[in-house]
C-alpha cells in the first residue's frame, strides 16, 4: 500500500462542468416550455437562430402578441439571480433575431421580450416569469 498523488485533469473537469451546464439549460428550457403551455401559451419555435443569436422560446398568448423568451436556469443563486445573466449584449442579439423572425413571418404588430428565470433545487424547478423584462437599447 502506498500513498498516491493524483493530479486532476482540469480539462476533463471543465468539460464535465460544461456538459452539466448545457444539460441543465436544456432541462430548464423544457420545463419552461411545459409551464408556458400549461399557462395557455402557444409555442411557435424553440432555439430559433439568426446569425450568432438564438432565441430560446418564441411563443404567443394571443394572435396579436409574439413573445420572445430568454430562459436562464441555475442550480445556485448565491451570487446572482438567473435573470441577471441576460446582459445588454445578449439583449441586442435577441432583438436582432426577433426582428428577423418578425420579418420572416410578416408580423407587424405587438411583441415583447420576457425572461423565464429558473432555479433548480432539490430536484425541482422553481419558475419565475418576468414579462416585459427588457427592451434593448440599440
Amino acid at each position: 500500500m502506498g500513498l498516491y498523488r493524483i493530479t486532476p485533469n482540469f480539462k476533463d473537469i471543465n468539460a464535465m462542468n460544461e456538459k452539466h451546464h448545457i444539460t441543465l439549460g436544456r432541462q430548464g428550457e423544457d420545463a419552461a416550455t411545459d409551464w408556458l403551455i400549461k399557462q395557455g401559451f402557444r409555442i411557435l419555435a424553440r432555439n430559433w437562430r439568426f446569425g450568432r443569436a438564438e432565441i430560446d422560446i418564441i411563443a404567443a398568448q394571443t394572435d396579436e402578441m409574439i413573445i420572445f423568451i430568454e430562459v436562464k436556469t441555475r442550480s445556485d443563486n448565491t451570487f446572482t439571480q438567473p435573470e441577471a445573466a441576460v446582459s445588454l449584449r445578449k439583449q441586442r442579439l435577441i432583438y436582432e433575431a426577433a426582428t428577423a423572425f418578425l420579418a420572416k413571418i410578416g408580423h407587424t404588430w405587438g411583441f415583447r421580450f420576457d425572461i423565464i428565470s429558473i432555479l433548480y433545487k432539490n430536484e425541482q424547478f422553481f419558475i419565475q416569469h418576468i414579462e416585459d423584462a427588457f427592451f434593448p437599447i440599440l
